[in-house]
């Protein structure tokens, strides 16, 4: 009897150490700084202020506490508006509605598949009036809080046309970067072109904690505000006062002393990531049916997730028979987000534009991006991803 061993599955986005994660680790052990004090905390803010070239850094304890810390400092309040990508992560949407704001979801646009900046310029433009100091949507009544355009996949935002119109209404606007550490806009660092940005070092990201995450920005008042937060507004001194109602957001130092060995490789890991975009973006070359995901002439992105639009309707054959066909050989893959103004979870919220982002999570499969990707894995991925466009049968 023939005996074929099962291969070893492909995941999706694995987490990459091999640095000095366990020197740096064996220290907080030895030294016994574990939690939200120690030195490898202010040493990683310190690292990627520096890599970003901005001001300060403040470390969470993930990228959905450091948007929601940014919303606050930036001074939105609760019953506001804030103008967002509806094609992105419900973590962004979630902040907005934990700081009491209401999204006003935008389209994205199909040459990058960011939002659409042109369209979210109009909007603060052509629809928002001028009351007092404050800017107010014209449709909903609500106060424009904030512009928090995310970068999605690694892909810079455009963001010159957003950053003109916000600055024209003084509306703050902040980056979610949590996707693009390493993207560059227009040769500059994505995250550091706004009032603030925030970062995320999920397990998936470029570089990891574990967790984590990290506000930045170039405004001191600010970076203060949001330190004074995140350790439960603790007034400085033994006596446990508290002027603020806080959170308990504080990354640890044990987390932060991955962080700093991760941060040490960010150069190869990126050369990873564009080495793993070029396969596909080869492989793309091949068949009509893929589509690589698009980077802009203006962009450098970090290549985060690769991602491909399945473009065979024939035959019964789309996006979910051909995921369905590569997870039978153990090669995960995952589909974009559902588009959030179509979420059940912020149903009633603004919406601008058409059918792009439905467009896309309708066709879009995100490939396995792990850095640590070898040839033999690359061949395996081609030969499944060529046989789930093949050999899918139809319905029934």
């Amino acid at each position: 009897m023939n005996f074929e061993p099962p291969k070893l599955r492909i995941p999706l986005c694995r987490p990459s150490m091999g640095g000095n994660e366990s020197a740096y680790l064996e220290q907080c052990v030895r030294d016994n700084w574990v939690s939200s004090a120690g030195p490898f905390v202010e040493r990683f803010e310190r690292d990627i202020a520096a890599y970003l070239g901005v001001d300060h850094a403040v470390a969470l304890v993930n990228g959905t506490a450091a948007l929601h810390l940014a919303l606050i400092v930036a001074g939105v309040r609760p019953g506001d508006a804030v103008v967002t990508s509806t094609l992105t992560f419900v973590a962004t949407a979630n902040a907005i509605r934990h700081a009491g704001a209401w999204p006003i979801f935008v389209d994205a646009d199909l040459e990058t598949w960011q939002i659409d900046a042109a369209r979210t310029a109009e909007f603060l433009v052509d629809r928002c009036e001028r009351h007092g100091n404050d800017w107010i949507d014209s449709g909903s009544g609500r106060r424009i809080g904030a512009v928090l355009p995310v970068h999605i996949l690694g892909h810079p935002a455009d963001l010159d046309p957003i950053l003109e119109a916000a600055r024209e209404l003084g509306v703050p606007v902040i980056e979610d970067a949590t996707e693009s550490l390493g993207g560059r806009y227009k040769g500059q660092p994505a995250g550091a072109l706004g009032d603030a940005a925030c970062l995320s070092f999920n397990g998936n990201k470029l570089i990891t904690c574990g967790g984590g995450g990290m506000l930045v920005t170039n405004r001191a008042d600010w970076a203060r505000l949001a330190r004074h937060l995140s350790t439960q507004a603790k007034l400085p001194g033994v006596e446990l006062i508290h002027d603020e109602v806080g959170f308990n957001y504080r990354l640890t130092n044990i987390q932060a002393a991955v962080g700093c060995a991760q941060l040490e490789t960010i150069d190869e890991r990126l050369a990873a990531k564009r080495r793993i975009a070029s396969f596909y973006r080869e492989l793309c070359a091949e068949r009509p049916e893929l589509v690589f995901m698009p980077e802009a002439s203006w962009a450098e992105s970090a290549c985060w997730m690769s991602t491909v639009l399945v473009n065979t309707e024939h035959d019964g054959r789309n996006r979910h028979t051909v995921m369905a066909c590569l997870a039978d050989q153990g090669i995960e893959t995952r589909p974009l987000w559902q588009p959030l103004h179509l979420s059940p979870a912020h149903r009633g919220c603004g919406f601008l534009g058409g059918e792009v982002a439905s467009e896309l999570h309708q066709k879009a499969v995100c490939l396995p991006s792990s850095c640590d990707l070898r040839e033999e894995d690359f061949a395996r991925l081609r030969s499944a991803i060529f046989a789930g466009l093949d050999d899918v049968p139809g319905p029934g």
